[in-house]
Formats: C-alpha cells, sequence, structure tokens
C-alpha cells in the first residue's frame, strides 16, 4: 500500500496476527465457524501481504491479478455461503474490497497515485463507509462481551483459545480497522 513504512508495518504485523488467530479458530468450533474462521484468514492474510510498504517490497506486476482471482474466488465462495445466512455477506463485501484494492494498486504507478487526495472515487467512498459503519458496530458489540467476560459471570474459562467469541469478534474489528487505514491509502 502506500503511505508511510511504521503504518504499513503496523498494518502487517495486525494483519498477520489476525489471520493466524483465525489460524487457530479453524481448530474448533463446527464446521461453518471452520470455514468462517478460514475466510477470515485468508483475507488477514492477504490484507498483511498487501500491507508491506512500497519502499520495502514492491510486489511483481503478475500479483495484482492473482490477489484479484484469489479474493474473486473467495468472493464467489462468499456469495455461495451467503445462502444459508446472511453474515456471509460482509466476507462478499470484503472480498469485493480486496479485489478493488488489487485493481487499483495494479493500475497505479509504483510511488503513489498522483491524487492530491481531494478527490476519493465513489467505489472508495462507500467501501469506507461500509467498514467505518461495520467497525464502529463492531465495537458497540464487542463491549458487552468483555464486560461480561470481565465480571466474572462468564463461567471461567469456557475453552482453548479459538473457542473465545469475544477475541473472535475483536480480530473482525481490526481487521475493519486495517481495511479502513488501507482504503483511505488508496
Amino acid at each position: 500500500m502506500h503511505g508511510p513504512a511504521s503504518s504499513g508495518w503496523l498494518l502487517v504485523a495486525l494483519c498477520a496476527v489476525t489471520g493466524a488467530y483465525c489460524l487457530v479458530r479453524m481448530r474448533s468450533g463446527t464446521g461453518e465457524q471452520r470455514r468462517a474462521a478460514g475466510g477470515e484468514a485468508l483475507m488477514g492474510f492477504g490484507m498483511a501481504a498487501m500491507a508491506v510498504p512500497a519502499a520495502v517490497f514492491t510486489p511483481p506486476p503478475w500479483a495484482w491479478p492473482v490477489y484479484a482471482a484469489v479474493f474473486g474466488a473467495a468472493g464467489v465462495h462468499a456469495l455461495w455461503a451467503a445462502r444459508s445466512g446472511a453474515h456471509h455477506l460482509h466476507h462478499l463485501v470484503g472480498a469485493g474490497a480486496m479485489v478493488y484494492m488489487s485493481v487499483v494498486m495494479a493500475a497505479s504507478p509504483a510511488h503513489g497515485h498522483g491524487r492530491d487526495g481531494s478527490d476519493v472515487p465513489l467505489l472508495t467512498g462507500a467501501l469506507l463507509l461500509y467498514f467505518a459503519g461495520y467497525v464502529l458496530l463492531g465495537g458497540v458489540r464487542l463491549v458487552p462481551v468483555a464486560a461480561l467476560a470481565g465480571s466474572g459471570t462468564g463461567g471461567g474459562d469456557a475453552g482453548g483459545w479459538g473457542d473465545r467469541p469475544e477475541l473472535a469478534r475483536a480480530c473482525r474489528l481490526a481487521m475493519g480497522i486495517a481495511m479502513v487505514a488501507m482504503l483511505l491509502t488508496l
């Protein structure tokens, strides 16, 4: 992504840790939870790869179409999975955002877009609004779970790290924040 190297590395770390935790979540839960965690792990690692500062590593030109194809396939999978639950529509929007960012990055010069920042494309603005709303809603949903877990009424250790719903929500929140940050750099 185009932007300062220090914030790029923070995004890389945030997304990689989130992706790793999603891999841990794949080890527990039902088949549906494992599939959702797998999609979120793909999203986290993909976002980490895209966030590597361009000053450190500039992907070869063929990498962006590969990213677009991978996340296009993830979007088709999310669309298919949306038959069983509307929560998969968020995965569809996320995969679509990744395809969009891949296309923008493939079309942009290596050292910036040449924009002054005053003209935000309509699709970028719509995605920013969606993910900003998702982050705000996710933060609100996370507060009661954290308050219950901290009050001692949560029942103690309910299982392994992959079985903690508040951590899964926190990971989704972190990926939403990272998506907003990445969209802001476009």
